[in-house]
């Protein structure tokens, strides 16, 4: 007895059901993301989560109350979709959640965009951990060893952090350093595609703007940092265009003032992308 074979026109329609299937699950799945964001937004933040954000983060401190409440709703959500893991012994808390929670949240107020999708985990160590390193050599070779860090942002949509170091830079909100706003700013910056400093812009024509603003004052500390110079920012920043973005922002929400003496543009560029001036509410 022979085999009946399916048509090619109805395996072209269970394709086309297959797809639309497909299509159909993820924009349920983001309805329902959408609404579970807007009910944590509206939500008040429990008090022992917020007692976390004014012993923790003396940013948060000053920040007007409507600025406050977006930090709360956003910290709530952060907390609720990521996968948040403790390492090397360290335990998870609420504390850790809500402390890293609600440093991230600043890059996201007075914006309806949040982190990108990608991002899923949050590594955190007890502090400095060991981690691979690849240095480049003559030749155009490459050695492979470990070496130490505070902190890292993979294109895989993990963000690891050394618990130490990231209590300690919030609690110090004027000295430019801060782990956390550094590694979300390259999940931001990641977003894009490539981690090259120009992330993901609220319009076409910003482009322009951003990559002749940033190219020029990148250009500009390189020259300083080379000279020895003292800058606003970390010489880390020199390292490359992404790690001259991630420190920025850093400079951007703790030292404002020096970073738009200094270099205007970049901080023009940067009060747009994150929809908010720090001078507003810094004392």
């Amino acid at each position: 007895m022979a085999s009946a074979q399916m048509s090619p026109t109805g395996f072209l329609f269970i394709l086309i059901g297959l797809a639309a299937a497909i299509v159909f699950i993820k924009c349920l799945r983001n309805r329902r993301r959408t609404q579970r964001h807007a009910t944590l937004m509206n939500r008040p933040i429990p008090h022992a989560w917020q007692k976390y954000l004014e012993d923790n983060l003396p940013l948060y401190n000053q920040l007007p109350e409507d600025l406050k409440r977006q930090v709360e709703g956003h910290t709530q959500i952060l907390v609720a979709d990521l996968n948040w893991e403790g390492h090397n012994g360290l335990i998870m808390t609420d504390e850790i959640r809500v402390t890293i929670a609600g440093q991230a949240s600043f890059l996201i107020l007075n914006q309806k965009r949040s982190f990108p999708a990608t991002l899923q985990s949050v590594i955190v160590y007890p502090g400095a951990y060991q981690a691979k390193s690849i240095k480049p050599t003559a030749g155009g070779l490459h050695t492979e060893g470990k070496q130490k860090v505070l902190g890292q942002s993979w294109d895989a949509g993990v963000i690891v952090l050394a618990w130490d170091n990231t209590k300690h830079s919030a609690a110090n909100a004027n000295d430019g350093h801060n782990l956390v706003l550094h590694e979300f700013a390259h999940q931001l910056d990641q977003a894009s595609g490539a981690a090259n400093g120009t992330p993901i812009l609220r319009a076409p024509d910003r482009y322009r703007n951003w990559r002749q603003a940033m190219a020029k004052t990148y250009s500009s500390f390189l020259d300083e940092t080379e000279r020895g110079k003292k800058t606003v920012m970390d010489d880390y920043g020199a390292t490359n265009p992404a790690e001259f973005f991630a420190v920025a922002t850093e400079t951007f929400f703790e030292k404002p003032r020096q970073l738009r003496k200094r270099r205007p543009e970049l901080y023009h560029e940067l009060c747009t992308y994150y929809q908010t001036d720090p001078l507003d509410w810094r004392s």
